[in-house]
C-alpha cells in the first residue's frame, strides 16, 4: 500500500506520519510526505519525539507534492489547511486526520514537546488500526473507509 501524508508546510504533522509509517508498518507500507506549502524541513521537535521513539529522522528534508509524485493508493491529510487545499491526486483514496500543530502549542518548549508526542501517539495508534487491517485483500478506498 502506498501512503502519502500531507500537510501544509510538511514540517511537524505529516513528517511524523511518513516516518512512523516507515518504522511501523516496514515493508507493508510504502509511505511519503508532503506539503501543500513547504517549509524548510522537518521541525527539531518532531526530530526529537521520533529520536525518543527510536526513530532517526535526521538528513531529511520538507517535500513539496510535485517531489513525491502521483501514484498513491491512500492520501491522508493531517490538517484541515491541507484537507481544504488537497489537490486532485487522481487514482486515490484519502482520509483526514485533524491534528492541531503542535509546533504552535502555548507554553513554550516544554509544552510543544508534549504536544508533539501526543500527535506521535496518536498517529501510531491510527497507524497501528491500519496495520491489523487484511491491506492485502482491501482496495484504497476499502481501507480509507475503515480508518
Amino acid at each position: 500500500l502506498r501512503v502519502l501524508v500531507l500537510c501544509t508546510a510538511n514540517s511537524p504533522r505529516s513528517q511524523l506520519g511518513e516516518a512512523l509509517l516507515r518504522h511501523l508498518g516496514g515493508d507493508l507500507l510504502h509511505s511519503a510526505s508532503a506539503g501543500t506549502a513547504p517549509g524548510t524541513g522537518p521541525h527539531p521537535l518532531a526530530i526529537e519525539t521520533l529520536r525518543r521513539r527510536g526513530v532517526d529522522w535526521s538528513g531529511q528534508r520538507s517535500k513539496s507534492i510535485d517531489d513525491v509524485g502521483s501514484g498513491w493508493d491512500l492520501v491522508i491529510t493531517v490538517c484541515d489547511d491541507a484537507k481544504e487545499s488537497c489537490p486532485v491526486l487522481p487514482g486515490h483514496a484519502t482520509v483526514h486526520w485533524s491534528y492541531p500543530d503542535p509546533a504552535a502549542a502555548p507554553g513554550g518548549e516544554g509544552a510543544q514537546l508534549a504536544a508533539f508526542a501526543a500527535v506521535a501517539e496518536d498517529l501510531e495508534r491510527r497507524i497501528g488500526a491500519l496495520l491489523e487491517l487484511p491491506l492485502a485483500a482491501m482496495t484504497p478506498g476499502e481501507v480509507a473507509a475503515r480508518l
